[in-house]
């Protein structure tokens, strides 16, 4: 997503104002989410109608339960109207099943009653993070608006609930008075045999057009929620600012430039001016202040407080050399001290410094010790005679890293010509390809410890440890346009993209180790 082509100003905003964000933005682009979801939602609450008549109430439980699955269709479009992408209803439809495939089942059993629903479904969604990524992703954009994401889906479901009745109570006032004035409890107690079920669902069909107006509206203020927040941690706007900054400042470059080039002379000429007069030159001498008499005031005025406090300090010294002090008494040493050192003869220190060297060398010792603990695993490698017990002692290997799939098998036969195929149709693939393909190599042929929170410069930290200078220039220049293509947007030229292909080549071969 490129910020700067966000439909709205991105701040940092207060919980509420964000979900009233999320309101405008649904008003925005209505008529396009209210029949979207109206023709993916209707056809399933008529077949579970039908398929459930004698059961009203289960069916219109199980409409109510794949309530998650229906928000996805939303979210896709206000993630692509947000930053001015909106879809049309046919695309919208097409990638709807799409979407439903990353953890649709535990949306729709252990996390379905969550109050935070409609806040943390982007980062499944959106982001792709699952397993251990997602909880500490939680972790950290539950910390200030957890409480604003459960009131939004309390207050939803009272509306909900009170949308619900206000439906019903306008379907009574539109029936006729006649039939009205024919209802009675006793009628109504009788008529319970009968079969009412005709009743029920349409009852249940007024929910079912409640949710075509709200539930994208509720979405919506839970995906503001979620953009504020991200808004907050990676500051946002910020970016922005300095984006608009280096528009401004590459655009008036050229004159910069051309101004400190023709004011260059006159700040020679200035400064020739200056350099006439020695610093240290008497000056002002005709006046009644000259410039020794004012040096001197200043140094007086330097030497008084509080710019200089004159502090006296007490040390004891051993010998017959005397501390300068002020007062006579100063050099005098405590009577306590003398005292202390009286009741200690010549074994008694020579006891105390026995117990001062054992506890010196016992703290060597502890260190040398906590040292050998600590690195064991290393030392046992060179140390060891019993051959290393690889399958036990191997840890698992990481799957995925700046979120690339890192396993072989995802990997075409040959590499470079893959890229090569992609580069005209799909170029930012292409170098995708090639940067992935190289961390697999560097984790599974070279045993790389990669980590699946290391940086591009801990990567290249890690090649430059291996000193081969033709893997480690390839590697920097490879990484160097997957950062500018990752975080610039900012594609190689053709010619480069031709080098980064013979350069795989020339290191790896044509194909993938299997």
């Amino acid at each position: 997503m490129r910020l700067s082509d966000a439909s709205v100003v991105i701040r940092p905003r207060q919980t509420w104002e964000a979900m009233d964000l999320g309101v405008l933005l649904s008003q925005r682009h209505r008529r396009l989410l209210m029949t979207s979801w109206a023709i993916v939602t209707l056809p399933v609450f008529t077949l579970l109608s039908v398929l459930l008549w004698d059961s009203p109430s289960l069916a219109v439980f199980i409409f109510w339960w794949l309530k998650p699955a229906f928000d996805r269709l939303p979210l896709y479009i206000l993630s692509k109207a947000m930053f001015g992408e909106t879809p049309t209803l046919k695309q919208a439809l097409q990638q709807w099943p799409r979407q439903l495939k990353p953890q649709l089942l535990a949306s729709l059993t252990w996390r379905r009653l969550s109050l935070s629903r409609s806040f943390l479904l982007p980062v499944v969604q959106l982001e792709g993070l699952g397993g251990r990524a997602r909880q500490q992703r939680l972790q950290v954009l539950l910390q200030r608006n957890a409480g604003a994401a459960r009131w939004l889906t309390i207050i939803g479901v009272h509306l909900e609930c009170a949308l619900w009745i206000g439906l019903m109570v306008l379907f009574y006032m539109f029936l006729p008075q006649q039939v009205e004035l024919d209802w009675s409890w006793q009628t109504l107690i009788t008529a319970a045999a009968q079969d009412w079920r005709w009743l029920e669902h349409l009852t249940n069909a007024f929910y079912a057009l409640i949710l075509v107006v709200w539930e994208p509206i509720y979405v919506a203020c839970g995906f503001s929620l979620y953009l504020n927040r991200r808004t907050v941690l990676e500051a946002w706007d910020i970016e922005l600012v300095f984006r608009r900054m280096r528009q401004r400042l590459s655009s008036a470059a050229v004159t910069l430039l051309l101004a400190a080039f023709l004011l260059m002379p006159t700040a020679q000429t200035a400064w020739a001016a200056e350099s006439v007069i020695a610093p240290e030159t008497p000056r002002l001498l005709d006046q009644p202040l000259t410039s020794q008499a004012s040096r001197d005031s200043i140094k007086a005025i330097l030497d008084q407080p509080p710019f200089k406090n004159k502090e006296a300090v007490i040390r004891y010294r051993f010998g017959e050399e005397k501390p300068i002090a002020e007062n006579p008494d100063d050099g005098k040493t405590p009577e306590w001290l003398k005292a202390l050192f009286e009741q200690f003869d010549g074994q008694r220190f020579g006891i105390l410094a026995t117990l001062i060297e054992v506890l010196l060398w016992g703290m060597v010792i502890g260190a040398a010790g906590l040292l050998i603990w600590r690195y064991r695993d290393g030392l046992q490698a060179f140390v060891s005679r019993r051959p290393a017990l690889k399958n036990k002692l191997a840890r698992p290997l990481p799957q995925q890293a700046f979120g690339l799939d890192l396993s072989r098998e995802t990997l075409p036969a040959d590499i470079a010509a893959s890229a090569e195929s992609l580069w005209q149709s799909n170029p930012r693939e292409a170098l995708g390809l090639l940067y992935r393909a190289l961390l697999s190599h560097l984790l599974h042929d070279f045993n790389i410890a990669l980590k699946a929170a290391d940086t591009e410069g801990q990567v290249l930290a890690r090649v430059e440890q291996l000193q081969q200078p033709a893997l480690l220039a390839f590697s920097k220049n490879l990484t160097g346009h997957w950062q500018n293509m990752a975080y610039g947007h900012r594609l190689p030229p053709a010619h480069l993209q031709q080098e980064l292909c013979d350069g795989w080549r020339a290191l790896f071969g044509p194909g993938v180790a299997r």
